[in-house]
């Protein structure tokens, strides 16, 4: 049976030696980003810290007091110096003469900018009062799931009083915002010897006057808090016990792989999202927990989380035990629509006159029981993260229902928080997604240079890429450059055989798994040979015919399949070979292979029309840099042919040229992209030759 445990003790990442020659404001960088490196105390994005320092006023060269809080939008485990706001106290304390009290809070956030200190840019976030008025130098804002899970129970009052005695106190809900900050003051002053407070529903307050002491605090009373849970639950079963069993990992991951396009299909109608999938053991525990229903449908409780989340999750109707896929997918549609009807009703009951228009009325987070959870974003970090949140807010429901009864927030305060005007002018700031956002593409030889490249401008574009290759080590080598580039989240690799019927399938359920579904798929794999036909061998001939043609075939076959499954169309796009309009010599093989693609791809624009799903085709020509295929036999056997040598060949392709100009990866992959984005959105069964000018090769 499955019990609620705590997580192990917070460990102390302090080092004396590397703080002895910070500032104060190094210190406070310090300190905020040892925090924020562990979800046990603060989710990404969430929390926030602050340090008040003395520093030499600009203008008048005197002292002046100032606040150092992390800026809008920062994230404390990431943050950087340029991160943190900057404030006039002696401003930010004058700012209560300009207060006319809880109805026009929100106008205080408009004052924030004088009291700027030294030109900061960053902008300051609706905590910065929260952080001015409590009277001490440093201060912690942290979202640790034990303590959340005590802030989130019916009896919260109670429960920080008997864990922590009069150290820690605690407040009621309140909105964050200058209201929150004048209650924290308030507090502070009528309870001097107070350490931190627990915020109802929402999470732990800490300070102290040094910078270490502050550090340790937050993970003193972080650490009773788990301490406080582990002896308290260790005995009971979590979620109410386990009504369904985990499916094996690989028996989830093919249910999800059905599952994702499908969704991804109805849940994309304003624009293209992108999902995740996990199914760690907390998520499993709560998917398959008999109190999952009840809980899911009470809604989360730090704001944080839901509003990364919405208020609640839709629980698809998945039976591990039955296994029970077609009939979810059957019932799929009408599943999503009940749960935009359910939230376009939330949204009547609690819009106010000025409040902004509806939004995606789409669920963020899908609980498949036995299977995990499945999130869809605008883009693949925020889906990551979206999944993350919701996993707090599991550990804040298994600790809260497991010592008294989780309480979610109430609706009306979700709401107004879901639109507040001022997280919709946030969003408005927001800049405009780029052409390929929330667009998955997958790349067949994409560790070779016409694949790399590629993949480069898609990402470049806002695109996910999975890159398909049948070496490991260059499959390595281009993931690592790309990511470095572009970010972990937005690039994965599989290894995959074009000429493996299994392995092509595969893959394309790993894309699924991975990203949600598939948009734009770049058949690029290659080979080359060259012989005399007299010297080609069947097994030569073969080989040119199962990657070239067959191995086409076998991903455009899978990307359909999974193209239809999500109804968004889509865009494949063949890498071919000016061989495949104009023969060469000694490369019988290749030629015929080429141009079998060339007419698989006219076929499959036939068939594709109907769905939206546009085929195209670029054709290369003597694209010697970074290409694999031509290292090796194929370099030297070319060579021979024009009987010149390995330097003087990549000359000889560009004066046969008309343009007299090298064909470079890049070149391949500006065509590449103008066929995958919606600037070719009306062209399909086309062939772009990209090969410097070659007469022989014109399509007309």
């Amino acid at each position: 049976m499955l019990k609620t445990t705590a997580a192990p003790r917070l460990e102390t990442l302090w080092d004396d030696s590397r703080a002895a020659s910070m500032s104060e404001p190094e210190k406070l960088l310090y300190r905020s980003n040892l925090l924020g490196s562990d979800k046990r105390i603060t989710n990404y994005g969430g929390g926030n810290t602050s340090a008040k320092v003395i520093e030499t006023d600009p203008l008048t060269g005197e002292e002046a007091e100032v606040l150092w809080v992390k800026g809008s939008g920062g994230d404390v485990g990431s943050i950087k110096m340029d991160g943190f706001a900057t404030l006039y106290m002696d401003k930010l304390r004058a700012l209560k003469g300009k207060y006319r009290g809880v109805a026009f809070e929100d106008e205080m956030v408009g004052y924030l900018p004088h009291c700027t200190f030294n030109l900061n840019p960053r902008a300051a976030s609706i905590d910065t009062p929260l952080h001015a008025y409590v009277p001490r130098k440093h201060v912690d804002h942290m979202h640790p799931d034990a303590i959340i899970a005590i802030a989130a129970a019916k009896d919260s009052k109670a429960l920080t009083q008997e864990i922590f005695g009069n150290e820690i106190g605690w407040l009621p809900w309140k909105k964050p915002g200058y209201e929150l900050g004048l209650w924290l003051e308030t507090f502070c002053l009528e309870n001097p010897e107070a350490k931190g407070v627990v915020l109802e529903s929402h999470g732990l307050f800490t300070w102290a006057d040094d910078a270490k002491d502050c550090y340790l605090l937050t993970l003193e009373i972080i650490n009773k808090a788990i301490a406080y849970f582990d002896d308290k639950t260790r005995d009971v079963p979590a979620f109410g016990g386990a009504v369904h069993e985990s499916l094996a990992p690989e028996a989830r991951r093919a249910v999800a792989a059905r599952l994702m396009p499908a969704i991804r299909g109805f849940v994309s109608g304003k624009q293209h999202m992108v999902g995740h999938f996990d199914d760690s053991d907390a998520v499993l525990e709560f998917v398959n927990g008999t109190d999952m229903r009840a809980l899911a449908a009470l809604g989360t409780s730090c704001p944080d989380h839901f509003l990364r989340t919405k208020i609640r999750p839709l629980v698809v109707e998945f039976d591990p035990a039955q296994n029970n896929v077609d009939a979810v997918l059957e019932g799929l549609e009408a599943q999503i629509a009940a749960y935009r009807e359910d939230y376009a009703a939330y949204y009547e009951r609690c819009k106010h006159d000025d409040s902004p228009a509806i939004r995606d009325p789409n669920a963020v987070v899908y609980l498949v029981p036995g299977v995990g959870m499945i999130t869809f974003a605008k883009d693949k970090a925020t889906a990551r993260i979206s999944g993350e949140f919701y996993t707090n807010a599991i550990n804040v429901m298994r600790g809260a229902s497991a010592v008294s009864e989780y309480c979610g927030l109430p609706e009306q305060e979700a709401f107004d928080i879901e639109y507040w005007l001022l997280e919709e002018a946030k969003l408005q700031r927001m800049p405009k997604p780029k052409s390929l956002a929330g667009r998955v593409a997958l790349v067949t030889g994409g560790a070779g240079g016409i694949g790399a490249a590629t993949a480069e401008r898609y990402l470049a574009e806002g695109a996910c890429v999975m890159l398909a290759d049948i070496s490991a080590e260059n499959l390595k080598a281009a993931r690592d450059g790309l990511a470095q580039r572009h970010g972990k989240d937005v690039v994965r690799t599989v290894l995959m055989n074009v000429t493996d019927e299994n392995a092509v399938a595969a893959a394309h359920d790993e894309t699924a798994v991975e990203f949600g579904g598939l948009d734009i798929l770049v058949s690029n794999a290659g080979i080359a040979s060259s012989a005399p036909v007299e010297e080609t061998s069947l097994a030569l001939w073969s080989k040119n015919m199962d990657i070239l043609s067959t191995g086409y075939f076998l991903v455009s076959r899978e990307a359909f399949k999974l193209m239809r499954a999500q109804g968004l169309g889509g865009a494949i796009v063949f890498v071919a070979s000016k061989n495949g309009l104009a023969a060469s010599p000694n490369a019988s093989a290749y030629c015929t292979a080429k141009a079998s693609e060339i007419h698989l791809a006219r076929c499959l624009a036939l068939e594709g029309a109907e769905a939206g799903i546009r085929v195209n085709v670029v054709n290369p020509d003597a694209v010697l840099r970074g290409s694999k295929i031509w290292e090796g036999e194929w370099l030297e056997q070319r060579a021979s042919t024009y009987g010149t040598d390995k330097e003087g060949l990549e000359e000889m392709y560009r004066n046969r040229s008309m343009l007299k100009r090298s064909v470079l990866p890049e070149d391949i992959a500006e065509a590449a992209y103008f066929l995958a984005s919606d600037l070719s959105a009306k062209s399909t069964g086309n062939i772009l030759n990209v090969d410097a000018g070659n007469k022989e090769a014109f399509t007309r």
